[in-house]
Parts: structure tokens; sequence; C-alpha cells
């Protein structure tokens, strides 16, 4: 795994069209002002993270036992109990795959970009420019999608803690829109003007996850737990019309929703020391952690549920799972304030990662108003532009939610679709190139084994595309119909005529191919220079 090369030992002279950017360095008390970092930029922002930090960041931005929980529903209607639990691991295993592949690219080339940068690459010089336009688009809105969803359920957990003790209240959309849109702004603000307080914010993220799963109900007098049948075994028939395989299939959704952000972490590439090496190390910990936070998570709550039947009627249905559990609205909200910080902490790092996309896609001239997108504000150190951009437009697409909820939730649905076309754009050009277009860094999957991983994740990441685009029931009607592929080549068309209309003509991409060694990568304090800064 040490060795420096690229698929099969060749060192960057070997790589076709392969260009090492130059390198200038002017470092005065560890401060640089001038330097190339791996990606091929100058190197603008703190290396404020360090491992363990990182790791809290890919925990809670991944946000497995969060969004597991409040979007329970998807998957206990697709077999009950024991679909949520084997339908987790399932998709998790598959997950794990594909987390093995980002993590080898992230470790060749550690850029902000992540997804985009890589997908510039795989291809070779012919197809890399176009088809990493693609995939960071696809990758950004992506990101922005998830952080509307995520925004929206922040919305929800707060309106129904306010339900728990207004029994009478008749919820309505627009309730739920504007807590969400004060949530997602709080979010934002947090990752504008604290940024040196992300890394400590992410730490306690960890701790939070394992007391919510250590404190969920069950001793002290509550309601009996469910049995053990119940959770394991006895497979719920909920009438989908679906044959049974296609439904575990299809539940997997729900899985898919909590562990389907290997990239996270990978956006901080320029904000960490050694990247390389702590990357690839953050995934695996991101994955490992949040699998078992969130499998136990599932188990607790599982076995909190005392009446089936009254979840399918419910608004939230956690908040439900909460109330049998404890029976008081006080414990019903105790439980969802603990699941609400958690969720805040997830739409934070939401943040984090569609700001840096953003931000990366302009510096390369792939956006409107480029110059503005890509200024670094001097005093928080950190993309300021891209972020409230992201956060302006996340508002926008949540006012979707008081005109048509069934619009919305298509809208916001088309998530997992994005995330796994520009996964599918990094990782399968790398494929039927015979991974010769990059330059591997410390982890590297030699031989035959890198690929038959990238090979199992593009199948599955292929497979699942076709089968989250299915309508969660039959019969099928307009209400019920799964608009999400209508949303995704509606995005595409868009990014399309973008492209065609403006971006191909100053659109370089990235050209960075791995290989680089530079000592943007140890130095933690950097002065922005360059004409670059801002106010």
């Amino acid at each position: 795994m040490d060795e420096k090369p690229g698929g099969n030992g060749t060192d960057s002279a070997d790589v076709k069209g392969a260009t090492l950017p130059s390198e200038t360095i002017n470092v005065a008390n560890g401060v640089s002002t001038d330097l190339i970092n791996a990606s091929g930029h100058i190197q603008e922002v703190d290396r404020n993270f360090s491992l363990l930090t990182l790791t809290g960041v890919g925990i809670n931005q991944g946000s497995t036992w969060g969004p597991a929980g409040s979007s329970i529903i998807i998957a206990l209607f697709n077999g009950g109990p024991p679909g949520v639990l084997y339908e987790f691991i399932v998709v998790s295993v598959c997950y794990w795959v594909v987390a093995a592949c980002i993590a080898e690219l992230a470790s060749a080339i550690p850029s902000s970009g992540a997804v985009y940068h890589w997908a510039s690459v795989t291809p070779g010089k012919k197809w890399g420019r176009v088809v990493g336009f693609y995939a960071g688009y696809w990758n950004w809105l992506g990101w922005t999608l998830g952080g509307v969803s995520v925004a929206s359920i922040a919305g929800n957990i707060f309106v129904q803690m306010y339900a728990a003790h207004h029994p009478d209240l008749v919820v309505q959309p627009w309730h739920i829109f504007l807590a969400s849109v004060i949530i997602a702004w709080m979010a934002c603000f947090l990752v504008c003007f604290g940024n040196r307080l992300m890394p400590h914010l992410n730490g306690i993220g960890i701790f939070f996850t394992i007391v919510v799963v250590a404190a969920m109900p069950g001793s002290g007098g509550r309601p009996a737990h469910a049995s053990s049948s119940f959770v394991w075994s006895e497979w719920q028939d909920t009438g989908l019309g679906y044959p049974q395989g296609y439904v575990f299939i299809a539940g997997m959704l729900n899985g898919a929703f909590s562990v389907g952000t290997p990239d996270a972490v990978s956006h901080l590439a320029e904000e960490i020391p050694l990247p390389g090496v702590n990357l690839p190390k953050a995934i695996a910990f991101q994955m490992v952690i949040g699998f078992v936070t969130g499998f136990f998570y599932l188990v607790a709550v599982l076995y909190a549920i005392n009446d089936f039947e009254a979840l399918a009627a419910s608004p939230f249905p956690i908040a439900e799972i909460y109330f049998q559990a404890t029976q008081s609205p006080a414990g019903e909200t105790g439980l969802l304030a603990l699941l609400l910080f958690a969720i805040l902490l997830t739409l934070i790092c939401v943040f984090i990662a569609s700001g840096r996309v953003l931000w990366t896609l302009g510096r390369d001239n792939a956006t409107p108003f480029p110059k503005f997108l890509t200024t670094i504000n001097k005093r928080f150190g950190m993309p300021l532009n891209a972020t409230m951009a992201c956060g302006v437009l996340t508002t926008v697409l949540l006012c979707i939610y008081v005109g048509n909820t069934i619009a919305f939730n298509a809208l916001v649905g088309s998530y997992v679709l994005l995330s796994s076309s520009s996964y599918i754009a990094a990782i399968l050009p790398n494929l039927l190139t015979e991974r010769k277009n990059i330059i591997y860094g410390p982890f590297h999957m030699k031989g035959a084994l890198g690929f038959i991983m990238e090979f199992i994740a593009c199948a599955y990441m292929i497979v699942w595309f076709v089968i989250y685009c299915f309508p969660p029931a039959l019969p099928v009607t307009a209400a019920t119909m799964n608009w999400s592929s209508l949303i995704w080549g509606g995005l595409t068309i868009l990014v399309t005529l973008w492209w065609f209309v403006s971006a191909r003509k100053g659109y370089k991409g990235p050209q960075a191919i791995g290989g680089m060694e530079s000592v943007a990568e140890k130095v933690r304090r950097v002065s922005v220079s360059n004409g670059v800064g801002g106010a």
C-alpha cells in the first residue's frame, strides 16, 4: 500500500496525459502565502480538522441513526421490523464496498472537489472534462437536496415536539416550513461564522450519538418491550402489491438514505493535515461507527414498539414510537430533542459539504458568477459566499413544501439518485480504463482486488438506481407515483443546458491526477493571497 504509482506500479510520467502542477512555496513563521496543494490549487483554507474531528464530520454528515429513525416508516412498510434491520445490514455492506472505492480515490487525489475531481481524471483527458462537469453538479445537487430533506426532517421534529404538548394542534405544512427554514439558517450561520468551532462541534456529535442509543426506553417501569420474534423474524406484509423479495430490496432505500454518503469527509481534504493518509481512515471510521450506532439504535427503537398499526396513522412515526415507549409527552419530547440535536449536526455537516462542492466548481469556472462563489472569507477562513448561496437555494426549495408536499417529496427523494450518479461517474470510468489514469496514494487496492471492488460497487449502484425509481406501492396513482427519475432527468437537462450555453467555453476542469506530495498537506495555517479573499 505504500507504492507510489498508478494501477500497475507506474509513476506520473507513465500516466497518459499526466500533468502535475508546479509548486511555489513561501512559508514564514508557519504561514504559507502561496502554496499548491494536492488538488493542484493554491491552499486557501486552514487545516483546522484532526482525524478525530474529521471522523465526527463523517458520522454526523452520514448521520446514520438520525435519518434511519426519522425515515423509519419507509423500511417498516417494507417488511416490518425484520425488514428494517436486515435491509439496513445489506445496504451497509454494499456501501462499504462503495466507500472503499471512494477512499482509494480520496487517498490518491485529496481534493475538496472529491467526486467532481476524481470523475474529471478517471475517464482520461478526452472525456474527463465533461464527465467531471456532470459528476460535480450531480454531487452538489445531491448534497443540496439532501440538506433540504434533512432541514424538513428537523422542522418536522420541532413541530412534533410542540404537538406532543398540544394534542389539539392540526399541523399545517407552513408550520413545518417555518421551522425548517429557521433551523436551516441556524445551521448555515454556524458553518459560515463558526468555522473554527466545527471540528469541536462534530466531536460532540460522536458522544451524543452513543448517548441516544444508550438512553432509549425499555426499563424503569416503562411499557414492556416488543417480543424478539416481532423484532427479528415476524415479516410484516403491509400490502404494497409487490413480491416479497422486491419489498425487501425496495426497503433498502431507508438504509441508503442513512449510510449513502461515504464521500462526506472527502470534501474537507484541504482542511486536514496529511489527507492522503487520514481521509481513508476517517471514511472507514465513519462507515463502521455509523453502522454500529445505527444498528443498535434501530434495535432499541423496534423493541419499543407496542402498537404497530398506530405508526401508519402517525404523521411522524418516530414520535409515535417514542410516545409508545415512554407513555409520556415529556419523555417523547426529550427523546425528540436529542434526535433534533443530532439532525442539526447533520444539517451543519451537509452545509459544509454542499458549500465546499459549489466552491470547487466555481474555482474551475463551472458555475455562474465564479469569482463571487470562489471567494474565501479571510476572517472566517471558509467559502462564505458559496455556503450562503446553498442556504438561499435551500430556502427556495423548502417553499415547495407549502405548495405541494408530493412534489417536495419527489424532489428530495432524488437525492439518492443524484449522489449515486456522481459516484458512478467517478468509479466506473476508472474500472473501464483499467485503473490507469490516476496515481494512487497510500491506500491502494492493488491487483484484482481493486477491479473486483469497483465492479461490485458500480453493479450495485446501477441496479439500485433503477429500483429506487419504482413506485412505493401498487396500484399507482399520481399521488403515489415515484417522480424521482423525472426530477433527476430534469435537473440533468438543466445542467446540460448550462454546459452548452456557457460553461463549456471557459470551463477547464481539475488537472491534478494524483501523486502530489506538497508542504501544503502539512501546513495548518495559511494566508489567502493572489487576489483571493473576501471581506
